[in-house]
């Protein structure tokens, strides 16, 4: 089969499309047949050596895929080859053959589409458990969402009204960024890269502050974002995308009873009872047009380079989609 793999550490050159071997699916795993993977900056920074654990070498990244199975192994026997399926997977997914655990691929309907099916999986769980599991959002609370253009945010947009919120805040790099966050139903709009936003975060709550701020680039963005914390706010913190970490003092969330939150999707994968439900009620949304995906690209699976170089380039909006 081709695939893509990284030997060593570094820059999108490092990925190289390779012809391997085909994997044999064993005990309760399945084979997967790939026609869509989605692509995440957890690719980026699995490619440069930066992600929370650590990824060992020769490593083929993606963990989203969408495809037909073709094979199971023998402890097998709920998922016939044939069926049209999903996955989250730890690795192997920017390949033309990946293997999941069959014990969590979900079966897809014949009118959902391999792209719309490979975007949604990670950014939607991590939007969901974000919102609903880490920030313990509440009916009519405010929430801060950054990069509300990029695959998290505009599914976080979303699923906040679905949830309930009141006020909306995104923010994102560009006019028309701002505009597509405003499909997705945000109600405040707010440019990033301009000087005081943080106090325009303020004025839109009436000088309170955000209930629910969902931050991912690190740097001065996450100091900010902490000024712009209600009494008993909730900051979650799933990225650096910057690179920057960000220093600040613990104990100056004393005085008003805030928390900053770590989010690692994996830790929510090795938990079935909030994985399978959460990802199902996700499918639930999709199928009756609560929830919209935003397809930014898709790219043949060869030009994974390319797209890595795109996504961290933060000139994309959506998801961008390989197909092998």
């Amino acid at each position: 089969m081709r695939a893509i793999q990284l030997t060593e550490y570094g820059g999108p050159e490092v990925l190289k499309y390779i012809e391997l071997d085909k994997p044999t699916p064993k005990g309760y795993e399945v084979l997967i047949e790939v026609h869509a993977v989605g692509v995440n900056y957890a690719d980026t920074a699995r490619r440069e050596g930066q992600y929370v654990v650590k990824t060992p070498l020769p490593f083929i990244p993606g963990a989203e895929v969408a495809g037909v199975v073709v094979e199971v192994g023998n402890q097998v026997s709920h998922i016939k080859p044939g069926t049209r399926v999903v996955s989250l997977i730890e690795s192997g997914g920017y390949a033309e053959f990946a293997i999941a655990d069959g014990r969590g691929v979900i079966p897809l309907p014949e009118s959902l589409s391999f792209e719309l099916a490979a975007a949604l999986p990670l950014q939607g769980l991590s939007a969901y458990h974000i919102l609903k599991t880490m920030g313990r959002l509440e009916e009519g609370e405010s929430v801060l969402v950054h990069a509300a253009a990029g695959g998290v945010g505009t599914i976080a947009v979303q699923l906040a009204k679905i949830f309930g919120a009141g006020t909306v805040i995104a923010t994102a790099s560009t006019d028309e960024k701002l505009a597509l966050a405003r499909e997705m139903g945000a109600d405040v709009l707010i440019n990033y890269t301009e000087d005081g936003w943080e106090d325009k975060v303020l004025e839109a709550t009436g000088g309170k502050g955000v209930n629910v701020a969902l931050e991912m680039a690190g740097g001065d963005i996450f100091n900010k974002t902490l000024k712009c914390l209600a009494t008993s706010g909730r900051l979650v913190i799933y990225g650096v995308a910057s690179g920057e970490q960000s220093r600040f003092y613990p104990s100056s969330l004393m005085a008003r009873n805030q928390s900053v939150i770590g989010f690692f999707l994996p830790q929510i994968m090795r938990k079935p009872e909030l994985l399978q439900p959460s990802l199902q009620e996700l499918f639930t949304y999709l199928g009756d047009g609560r929830l919209k995906l935003t397809i930014g690209e898709v790219f043949p699976l060869e030009d994974a380079a390319r797209v890595h170089t795109l996504l961290q380039s933060r000139q994309t909006k959506g998801k961008l989609i390989l197909k092998p």
